[in-house]
């Protein structure tokens, strides 16, 4: 029996179609072929596709979402791949659906910070759904390379220590200025050095 699941979020809705895989024992609500999604959009043209092309969408979306909440924008995808998506300048986020339909041009659409939260919080759904026993195969989260956890830093903390230390070498500088230099010692004359010396002996020659 065909089987119709709906995952809703404010701005758009999801829809999987498909049957239970007989062939690995299922039965009752489960889609374990699917036959078929469509993604309704507010105020948008609807999407819909095969199992690769959803597989497609979330192997790119997912993983951009995760970049965003590690504060890293690179975008996800490529000229070669059925989906794209990057920052928009001026804020936003373009993503990009290309048909496998030839002479169809590709897709282009923009979503808000909301809208593609809503459009996670869906393909989340579907993914750990447990009525859906198909196997999705999303990318395991790699680490920031270390260009990006460095751009995490903000700029002016990361220039804190260094200026800090251009400050203090120029406190400490400024400070030996300030010490006036010890005064220079005063020659003394062979003659004024003999003086106090026959002074002395006859200081010590002289009776009590």
């Amino acid at each position: 029996m065909k089987q119709t699941f709906r995952y809703d979020q404010t701005s758009c809705r999801l829809q999987l179609e498909g049957l239970p895989d007989v062939s690995v024992g299922h039965s009752g609500a489960v889609i374990g072929i699917l036959t078929g999604w469509s993604l309704q959009w507010t105020g948008r043209p609807e999407l819909e596709g095969r199992k690769e092309h959803l597989m497609a969408l979330m192997q790119v979306v997912l993983p951009y979402a995760r970049q965003l909440i590690s504060g890293v924008d690179r975008p996800v995808g490529g000229a070669d791949l059925p989906v794209e998506i990057r920052g928009k300048s001026g804020g936003g986020h373009r993503l990009q659906l290309r048909s496998s339909q030839p002479d169809t041009p590709p897709l282009e659409v923009v979503l808000d910070a909301a809208e593609l939260a809503d459009l996670v919080r869906v393909l989340d759904q579907v993914r750990l759904d447990g009525r859906v026993t198909l196997r999705w195969e999303v990318p395991e989260p790699q680490p920031l390379r270390t260009r990006e956890l460095l751009e995490r830093v903000p700029l002016r903390r990361r220039l804190a220590a260094p200026l800090g230390g251009v400050v203090v070498l120029a406190v400490s500088a400024g400070l030996g200025w300030l010490v006036p230099p010890p005064a220079p010692l005063k020659p003394v004359a062979p003659d004024e050095r003999a003086a106090p010396a026959a002074a002395n002996e006859a200081t010590v020659a002289s009776p009590p």
